[in-house]
């Protein structure tokens, strides 16, 4: 699929899930408010991707933005702290919450649609998230293991409908436990109950591996998370940074179920909206990452293919977020077809870390 090609099916699909959101709000007065109006943003949106792209201008759909590096948990295979970008502290030279404001703000003049806040944990950067929550026009997932949630949170989550926040989470509670520490599933579930006390619509993101696969796409555990409010999955499968971890990546098999069982789950509850990260990605072509579909800031500032992809070239402290989508590195990597090229699944451009690294090099020159 080609770049013009590419951004027509994003369009259209960007659409399809707002309406898809719309029709699963319909119970919340404030959330079906918000997203009316979030879907007149999206599709002025759409245009200003359009208008670029015939201008010969790449503009993603989606970026993401870690906007912390610090974290309160150490979770099993986590990748961010196997390649040194989060520890148990902020690290050095972060961006401040007036810089992340100005990113947000360049995005929106350039029709990106969402922005999703990763970390580290975001919710330790409650500046940014406020910042966040004053443009309207872009929706904010907040992807948070969900122990730092309080009051103030559930009271800027019901005030800034743009702002969802998405409970990360491994199944039930002995495999979200083994994975996350003990007591995290007992924390999560309260905070489940808190929101749907609150009526505040949220997420889910489940790291998919070959221990959990079957537990993660039970409909009772799905029941656990769509009858208490949870309107949005995300799907995402393990990527092993070493060979320690490496049995728990999914192969060819337990990919092909997945995507089997997804299917079914759609058909099923047409209410809720699932999300298969990268399976989704084969309906686009390939990887969207370097700026095809999305591309990641991290918490320095760096602009970077993916998360799983930690090479960067140009910084947008220097720099504005539509200078920062002109990387060298970002324009080598689709010019050479890298994200769309084929491969045996997971995250193409860790699979090809060394045809990366020699493209990262070479922009740097």
């Amino acid at each position: 699929m080609d770049d013009s090609n590419l951004g027509a099916y994003l369009t259209n699909s960007v659409e399809n899930i707002v309406k898809t959101a719309i029709h699963a709000v319909l119970k919340n007065p404030k959330e079906s408010a918000f997203m009316a109006r979030y879907a007149v943003c999206s599709r002025e949106a759409s245009l200003k991707r359009a208008k670029a792209a015939k201008n010969g201008e790449n503009i993603p759909l989606v970026l993401i933005a870690s906007i912390t590096s610090a974290c309160n948990l150490r979770c099993t295979g986590c990748y961010s702290r196997q390649i040194h970008s989060c520890s148990d502290n902020a690290q050095c030279d972060q961006l401040t919450a007036e810089e992340w404001r100005r990113v947000f703000t360049d995005a929106r003049e350039l029709g990106v649609s969402f922005i999703i806040l990763a970390g580290g944990e975001p919710m330790l950067r409650a500046d940014v998230i406020e910042a966040a929550g004053e443009i309207p026009e872009i929706l904010f997932p907040v992807i948070t293991n969900g122990t730092l949630l309080n009051d103030k949170y559930i009271q800027l989550f019901d005030k800034k409908r743009n702002i969802l926040p998405v409970l990360s989470i491994e199944g039930h509670e002995t495999s979200t436990d083994s994975r996350r520490d003990a007591g995290i599933y007992a924390k999560l579930t309260d905070t489940i109950e808190l929101f749907k006390e609150n009526g505040i619509i949220f997420g889910a993101s489940v790291t998919v591996t070959t221990e959990n696969i079957r537990e993660v796409t039970d409909s009772g555990f799905i029941d656990s998370l769509s009858g208490n409010g949870c309107k949005i999955i995300f799907y995402v499968e393990f990527v092993s940074m070493d060979n320690y971890d490496a049995h728990l990546a999914l192969g060819n098999t337990e990919r092909k179920y997945l995507e089997k069982k997804i299917t079914e789950i759609r058909a099923a509850r047409p209410d809720t909206l699932f999300i298969s990260f990268p399976g989704d990605e084969a309906a686009f072509g390939g990887c969207l990452a370097a700026g095809r579909g999305f591309f990641h800031i991290n918490s320095h500032g760096g602009a970077e293919p993916c998360p799983f992809s930690p090479y960067s070239d140009i910084n947008v402290k220097d720099t504005s977020l539509r200078n920062a989508l002109r990387s060298p590195l970002f324009y080598k990597l689709r010019e050479g077809n890298l994200p769309a090229d084929d491969h045996t699944g997971g995250c193409v451009l860790m699979a090809k870390k060394s045809e990366v690294e020699v493209i990262w090099g070479a922009s740097q020159k």
